[in-house]
């Protein structure tokens, strides 16, 4: 458990089951951050759970948030169903994201000095809103996921990710998560200007590996770097 969190604040100008969802922070104060981080849990789990994966790999320097999803879900069935069997959950889980970037980015901290990951829904949720929302990230770290949908829309992804680092790491066996949704996930944001690694792990299954962790320490070197 993330011993140091404590509540940032509340997503309440969104719609849907996730109005409310309390945000939790650890890390630096917000007038030293130099980056941030933005955690999202996996199904069953919790805000505490991902900022505790988040805190394992950041720099001192740096602000980690992670919102709570009511229920423990941001969508009720498979992120590869249909994208209206998830509603209105998947849509309101979209914009508490959304939000939360504009509180994030309203703090001092810039699209471009952020990290977006998560486990499982939560990796699926990364993907899925920075290909919605598009610009430049400082990088998207999808532990075990791919973009949502059934089919995927494209039409709702934005034109560009403007060379925004983004890491898919996931088994070559996971229950969950299909390779063939991992490989298009590469394709179909490498198509809108992300630079995607995609690793399969063999017979790994639905969890997180260290070399995962050193790809998202990797990823918020870069980002500090860039800023020096």
């Amino acid at each position: 458990m993330a011993s140091s969190a404590t509540i940032w604040m509340e997503i309440t100008t969104i719609d849907g089951p996730h109005s409310g969802a309390p945000v939790l922070r650890s890390g630096a104060d917000w007038e030293s951050a130099q980056a941030a981080i933005i955690a999202l849990h996996g199904r069953g789990a919790g805000a505490y759970d991902i900022l505790s994966l988040a805190d394992q790999v950041a720099r001192p320097n740096w602000v980690r948030v992670a919102p709570q999803a009511a229920g423990a879900t941001w969508y009720p069935l498979s992120f590869i169903a249909p994208a209206e069997q998830n509603e209105p959950y998947l849509s309101s889980a979209l914009a508490l994201v959304a939000a939360l970037r504009d509180a994030v980015v309203a703090a001092g901290v810039p699209q471009a000095r952020i990290l977006l990951m998560g486990f499982s829904q939560g990796a699926c949720l990364s993907l899925e809103t920075a290909a919605r929302l598009g610009g430049r990230w400082g990088g998207v770290a999808a532990l075990s996921g791919g973009l949502i949908g059934h089919a995927l829309d494209e039409a709702a992804y934005a034109d560009t990710l403007d060379g925004t680092p983004v890491f898919i790491g996931c088994s070559d066996v996971d229950p969950h998560i299909p390779v063939r949704r991992v490989l298009e996930s590469e394709t179909v944001l490498n198509d809108r200007g992300a630079v995607v690694t995609a690793q399969l792990y063999p017979g790994m299954g639905h969890t997180v590996n260290e070399d995962e962790l050193a790809h998202l320490r990797s990823m918020m070197n870069e980002i500090t770097v860039e800023q020096e």
